[in-house]
């Protein structure tokens, strides 16, 4: 199979689809690869790399869609690719459908096959290509909630963790998944007084037992986080229904009930955020004030640490992406229920039904498009 990696073209999206070390696995398997130039570079691989590694390098992204039978990525496909993605193309990537209705519409009209990461799922509900960047961006939303709370960006100038004699910041996280856990993890070991919730009572028993003593775990209502939003620092939005539209958790009206200079970072924004007024933003613009309130929402936080966040999420695709390449999408779709799971558009038709459900399109069961 030929198989194209395309430089990511999204604001400041400095990942890659596959490691040099990525390249070599698939050369070995019989596949060939074509890269485009410098599609690595940001992400610390040269072209020389690349090419040590069997890979070919291509002059432009028009050469990689329109020679490649899969094109591996990492974010959703943005307007300048909608018109090279050909008809029958297997499009191997981040897709988050359910925040973009424009998005939905382009790859249902290009005909192409759409393999989501987001939604490819165990059977014992883990998903399994979302947890390498998920653990990256809850980290990450500690690093930058933390720096936004200095007053220097009209946060409440609060340190997280506090100094002895003063009081530690308040740090509420609405999610116990891969995110939540990533983020009150990271806020605890930097001393933050930590409020983890979640609905699942069974996991909030596994957090209270393996997270910190400054990690106090809580099942929410709407009453519990309005309380809550009262005396925190830093909010994290951590909250995901796979492959559906992410519940508003705070509203508009809430935000009047915080202190000034509160810090607000939504990791679900790519599949609509889990605060109302929570709006996609990048790593060159990242946040906004509403009601005194600062909003940091972008919409690819791992890009900003591409060496790692490429090497992570290479280590978790590679072998779905080898499954795909040696057997065809329909057979390692058949033959792996895991892979199933991700298709979400097949040649113009919805076979995801949380994208059908949201956007009230007609749903074809994914079986139909496997026969």
């Amino acid at each position: 199979m030929i198989i194209g990696i395309p430089k990511e073209i999204k604001n400041n999206e400095n990942r890659v689809g596959l490691t040099p070390g990525g390249v070599f696995e698939m050369v070995k398997a019989g596949h060939r690869v074509l890269i485009e130039n410098n599609a690595g570079v940001n992400s610390g691989f040269s072209n020389a790399e690349y090419v040590g590694k069997g890979a070919e390098i291509v002059s432009s992204a028009m050469e990689v869609y329109g020679l490649s039978e899969m094109v591996i990525k990492v974010k959703e496909p943005i307007l300048p690719e909608y018109a090279m993605i050909r008809e029958n193309q297997l499009l191997f990537t981040y897709f988050h459908f359910a925040s973009s209705f424009e998005l939905t519409q382009a790859m249902m009209a290009s005909k192409a096959v759409c393999l989501a990461y987001e939604t490819v799922e165990t059977t014992d509900f883990r998903l399994p290509l979302l947890v390498p960047m998920s653990e990256v961006a809850g980290r990450m939303a500690i690093q930058e909630g933390a720096k936004y709370l200095e007053k220097t960006y009209n946060g409440r100038g609060v340190l997280l963790g506090g100094v002895p004699g003063v009081y530690p910041a308040k740090v509420l996280v609405l999610g116990g998944g891969v995110v939540g856990t990533q983020a009150a993890k990271m806020a605890a070991g930097l001393g933050a007084d930590v409020t983890l919730m979640d609905v699942n009572l069974n996991r909030l028993r596994y957090l209270a037992d393996v997270m910190p003593a400054n990690v106090k775990t809580v099942v929410p209502n709407a009453s519990r986080i309005l309380d809550a939003i009262k005396v925190s620092d830093l909010i994290i939005g951590a909250v995901l229904i796979p492959g559906a539209k992410a519940p508003k958790l705070i509203t508009r009206e809430m935000l009047k009930e915080m202190r000034p200079g509160t810090v607000m970072v939504d990791v679900a924004v790519d599949q609509g955020g889990c605060f109302e007024t929570t709006r996609p933003t990048t790593h060159q613009d990242p946040v906004y004030i509403i009601d005194d309130v600062l909003h940091y929402t972008v919409a690819n936080m791992p890009g900003a640490v591409p060496f790692t966040s490429t090497m992570a999420l290479t280590n978790a695709t590679l072998p779905y992406a080898l499954q795909l390449a040696n057997k065809g999408w329909q057979k390692a779709c058949a033959e792996n229920k895991e892979l199933e799971m991700g298709l979400n558009i097949v040649r113009g038709k919805v076979v995801y039904k949380a994208i059908a459900t949201d956007f009230n399109l007609l749903y074809t069961p994914v079986a139909d498009v496997l026969k």
